[in-house]
């Protein structure tokens, strides 16, 4: 461990002999107003020698003991052990609706017996002197093993490798192993070394909380000690023992909402009453509604954008602006018929012709994929449903508004960050960690020099249509919205999209090539939420004190069997599971991310957005919302100036614009629920149990996530997927309880008007 680390001699305790005025370090925590700052709670924290966060106080320790073992044989056969199962599940998973991201956490639970196992049964000899066995499973072997499986699991299973689904599905394009290969890697590790790079504004500052992570550093410190080492004096059960607890009824309960009874996933019992009522359908459902039922039985439903994790304050804004946009302004727009959009579900992730029928774009491109103007004009223009309208202008107006809410109230963190050494931040983790050699800089752009090589080869030599220029480009804005972005991610554990950008900028670039628009996609925002999974897992590493060189090494290798491992299982599910991508697959496997995907590659690749949003076209208003983004956190920014301590610090429009972004494919199903949780554990529990709330908030959540990965396994693999699908066919599967949420209007998707036969709505020409 001496290679890691710089000074041996050093002592956490050192730490507190320190002069430094409580006072003096707290004003130097967060260079701008911090809404999860609790200013009495922080000073503690800092006369302690500990976080001024009390969710960082109760899951992560303040001290380190540099001689426990992390880079070990046994922690890199494990991490890449999991790196392969993790990221081949994910995969598979990532086709289904509702699905579950597997995110390290079922790694991070059964690597431990298997770790200490190890410990028990290799026997303690060298081979080509590297120690077999160690000794006991220590808590920093787990987290690099963890990150490794991390690294192949939530951070893997996004659009990058859906780019290929795409080509496959929408376009008819299979290429080699070795192109989908080149394009994987060159996007996953562009963004590591992005990530890497930008760590010192994003991962050393202790306002960067990254609040995800203090569920897995709960989890860490639960099963290797055998005493509370949160805060607080609540008794009760172990943390170890409530997990297991709540594992078990997660993992058991799932069985009754994921296969006996799915009417208790899509629990849209308004819609049962009248199921041929269009009105209260629209309203009440939860397939193709606004899901004003807002309760679920399910916690894939409940978890599918986000756990109870994001602080009350930032879920109260993703609340209202739900509520607001999706109940308030989408049903004034859907029946005063604007956009036409009476005669498309209020609902939907796809896109529709001028008669209502799912948008054929077969029918409007050349076999090159780019458009074919004359098909184009004989066919229809594109139409969107009213939801997936809004999701478009709040996904401009969350563009503008990162950029202006960064520029007004984080711009003096950014410059001071941009200044200052890990040894000078005032916190005692950055102090810690500083003692260990740290990563240079130039190893980071080593990793990004040879994947960019690497991204050139793959759209030189394949035909995508994508020049080099753009390539550079999109990396570009990438790397320009990641410090904003990830220090409003790190706060609020809310990601701003920057999806939309990128298809904007490369619709009017080259326009009319599809294949070209999604590769700017890729490089463009799926390297930024690459950067920013990696920033997340730098975190980690620096709350659980793990050398950074042992970091880099781990995420390399993991990253590069990931991506491998997830093309092979694609490959595999395209070739042996029926109908995969149908939106009727028997399994639930209907891609819903593919197809949005899909459906953003016809509007802003095939067709354009200039014959989308440009002025007189039929979505022109919608850019609009632009000016509705720059605008709005300027109104937040002078009022907190004249009533600083208001409700206003609060208000964080980034988080309103982009906290739908998940819609499509999630819809009320799963935000009504969430924010419903979200305010009983973040603000009631939170509130009037704190004790509680701090010894088991995080292991529970970590517990429900463990047991509904595991139950979606054993379903899947032991009840769906054998016999083609037939056991209890005529039984479990067909009874009332299982298909009765699909028997209505909602579970139909059906329009409020229908079209005359032959008929057709819209413009006449365009």
């Amino acid at each position: 461990m001496a290679v890691d680390f710089q000074d041996e001699r050093y002592s956490p305790t050192d730490f507190e002999k320190s002069d430094i005025k409580a006072q003096e370090v707290l004003e130097t925590i967060a260079d701008f107003d911090d809404p999860n700052i609790d200013r009495d709670g922080a000073i503690v924290g800092v006369l302690e020698d500990d976080s001024p966060y009390p969710e960082v106080r109760s899951a992560v320790a303040n001290t380190d003991d540099p001689s426990i073992p992390c880079n070990s044989f046994r922690a890199w056969v494990m991490g890449i052990a999991w790196a392969i199962l993790i990221s081949g599940l994910n995969q598979f998973f990532f086709f289904r609706y509702p699905s579950v991201s597997i995110s390290g956490i079922a790694a991070q639970l059964l690597s431990f017996p298997v770790g200490r196992a190890w410990a028990k049964v290799v026997p303690n000899v060298r081979v080509f002197g590297v120690k077999m066995n160690p000794g006991p499973f220590s808590i920093k072997e787990h987290v690099l093993v963890t990150i490794m499986a991390s690294v192949g699991g939530y951070c893997a299973c996004f659009d990058r490798t859906d780019i290929i689904a795409v080509q496959r599905v929408y376009y008819g394009q299979t290429y080699s192993f070795i192109y989908q290969w080149m394009v994987v890697m060159s996007t996953q590790l562009i963004g590591f070394s992005i990530g890497g790079i930008l760590r010192r504004f994003l991962v050393q500052p202790p306002s960067m909380i990254w609040p995800s992570n203090l569920v897995t550093c709960a989890l860490f410190n639960t099963l290797h000690s055998q005493t509370y080492a949160g805060i607080g004096t609540h008794g009760g059960i172990s943390r170890e023992r409530f997990f297991f607890y709540a594992w078990m009824g997660g993992l058991l309960w799932y069985f009754v909402p994921g296969y006996l009874f799915q009417g208790l996933s899509y629990f849209s019992w308004v819609c049962w009453i009248v199921p041929d009522n269009i009105v209260v359908n629209q309203m009440f459902g939860y397939v193709s509604g606004l899901g004003m039922s807002m309760v679920t039985f399910d916690w894939s439903q409940i978890s599918y954008i986000g756990k109870f994790l994001t602080r009350r304050w930032a879920e109260a804004n993703i609340a209202s602006g739900f509520v607001f946009f999706f109940w308030l302004v989408v049903p004034a727009l859907y029946y005063t018929n604007t956009w036409d959009s009476k005669y498309m579900p209020i609902s939907s992730r796809t896109s529709f012709d001028n008669t209502g029928a799912p948008y054929n774009i077969s029918r409007i491109i050349n076999s090159d994929a780019s458009l074919n103007l004359k098909a184009y004009q004989e066919y229809s223009p594109l139409f969107l449903s009213t939801t997936f309208a809004m999701s478009y202008a709040l996904s401009f107006a969350s563009i503008t508004s990162t950029l202006m809410h960064a520029f007004l109230f984080f711009r003096k963190q950014i410059w001071v960050q941009s200044r200052r050494s890990m040894h000078e931040q005032p916190d005692i983790h950055a102090r810690l960690m500083s003692k260990y050699k740290q990563v240079p800089e130039w190893w980071y752009m080593i990793v990004f020099l040879i994947m960019f090589v690497i991204g050139v080869i793959s759209i030189e030599l394949w035909h995508t249509e994508f020049p080099v220029w753009a390539f550079v480009l999109s990396l570009t804005i990438a790397f320009f919205y990641v410090v904003p972005i990830g220090m409003i991610q790190a706060i609020t554990n809310q990601q701003v999209g920057l999806n939309v950008i990128t298809e904007l900028v490369v619709g009017y670039a080259l326009p009319g090539k599809p294949i070209a628009m999604m590769m700017f996609k890729t490089w463009g925002y799926i390297t930024m939420y690459q950067a920013l999974t990696f920033a997340s897992d730098f975190k980690l590493g620096h709350y659980m004190k793990i050398p950074p060189r042992t970091m880099f090494w781990g995420q390399v290798v993991a990253t590069a069997i990931a991506g491998t491992v997830q093309l092979g299982v694609q490959a595999w599910m395209f070739s042996n599971i029926p109908d995969i991508c149908n939106p009727h697959q028997k399994n639930g496997f209907i891609c819903p991310n593919t197809e949005v995907f899909g459906t953003a590659s016809f509007i802003w690749g095939v067709i354009g957005p200039q014959r989308q949003f440009s002025s007189g076209q039929v979505y022109h208003a919608l850019v609009y919302f632009f000016l509705v983004g720059a605008l709005c956190p300027v109104i937040a920014w002078l009022i907190s100036l004249k009533w600083p301590n208001s409700f206003i610090r609060y208000v964080n429009f980034p988080v309103i614009f982009s906290g739908m972004g998940a819609i499509p494919p999630a819809s009320a199903l799963n935000y009504v629920p969430w924010a419903i949780v979200g305010f009983i554990f973040q603000y009631i529990i939170r509130r009037k149990h704190f004790s509680w709330w701090t010894k088991y908030n995080y292991v529970l959540s970590a517990a429900m996530d463990a047991g509904l990965a595991v139950s979606i396994i054993l379903i899947f693999f032991c009840l769906q997927y054998p016999n083609n699908g037939t056991i209890a066919l005529n039984t479990i599967q067909s009874w009332w309880g299982n298909t009765v949420y699909m028997a209505t209007a909602d579970g139909k998707a059906k329009p409020l008007l229908a079209l005359p036969k032959g008929s057709t709505f819209g413009p006449t020409t365009w």
